[in-house]
């Protein structure tokens, strides 16, 4: 990552302020995104000082509709380009059935999770164009992307549609060298486990609570997997792997530029329908 430009979400707490310190001592210079300017000030003075590297805080509120050209005007006045784009902010939203949903927490969690990720790639992509030398795009994707997760409706439908997102705006960017991948993390107990927890069995369901109980009694998985798949994304190695959703817990994804002709001529690691061939029945029309 030396010499490297990263932009990160949710920079200060969680996963976020893991993958910090991590692209920090891989050697990435940081632009460091979150809502509160002290709790910026606080995870960067808990970085080893480093002249030859860089650190821009952005202190954006990511629901704000304008949040995208805010941080892209601080991009541009601070650093020559952006090599590394990490989609990492998200928030739990309502937890329970639908109709029981506060609507402006449903619309607010689509804001942050989807709509969000969706506007920093649009205004932050041409600029990454324009630094040359292609770059990586990393969404950060969740629970309910690959199947249903009652009681989480808007976090689900946020998260699914980043994940198909983030397939086509892999193919719009293939000529420039810029790949976009989406990471499964896995259950990790961070705060988002927590509000699980505490809105209990009868919001959350019993499977979810009882998942979430675990969690925080055994640890769940490992922040530090998903930071390191990210520095894998992000680096060279991984300059022809594109348009995949990868769980950072399960996928054996260090061995990828291995298997480059066979990941990029399937749909291995991606969303698709699945049709009656598929589970070996015969009563479908897609034979």
């Amino acid at each position: 990552m030396t010499g490297k430009y990263c932009l990160i979400t949710g920079a200060t707490r969680g996963l976020g302020n893991v993958l910090v310190r991590s692209f920090w001592e891989a050697g990435a210079n940081l632009v460091l995104v979150a809502r509160s300017p002290g709790a910026l000030d606080r995870v960067a003075s808990e970085l080893d000082s480093n002249p030859a590297q860089k650190i821009v805080r952005a202190a954006v509120d990511l629901a704000l509709p304008d949040a995208a050209d805010q941080i892209a005007s601080i991009v541009q006045a601070n650093i020559p380009h952006l090599n590394v784009l990490i989609n990492n902010a998200a928030v739990q939203g309502p937890i329970g059935p639908l109709w029981n949903n506060e609507w402006r927490a449903w619309l607010s969690a689509i804001q942050i999770n989807l709509l969000s990720p969706v506007a920093l790639c649009r205004s932050l992509i041409p600029g990454i164009i324009k630094g040359g030398g292609g770059g990586s795009i990393i969404n950060i994707s969740g629970g309910g992307a690959t199947s249903p997760r009652a009681n989480f409706t808007a976090y689900a439908t946020a998260k699914t549609g980043l994940v198909r997102f983030s397939e086509t705006l892999a193919e719009e960017l293939r000529p420039h060298a810029i790949r976009v991948n989406c990471i499964a993390p896995g259950a990790m107990n961070t705060a988002m486990i927590a509000e699980v927890v505490d809105r209990g069995a009868g919001a959350a369901g019993q499977n979810e609570y009882a998942q979430a109980v675990k969690v925080q009694r055994e640890g769940g998985a490992s922040l530090q997997r998903v930071a390191d798949l990210c520095i894998f994304l992000a680096s060279d190695t991984a300059r022809e792997i594109t348009g995949k959703l990868i769980s950072a817990v399960w996928d054996p994804w260090a061995s990828f530029p291995e298997h480059v002709g066979e990941l990029d001529e399937s749909d291995i690691y991606t969303l698709r329908r699945i049709v009656p061939r598929d589970r070996g029945k015969t009563w479908g029309n897609d034979q």
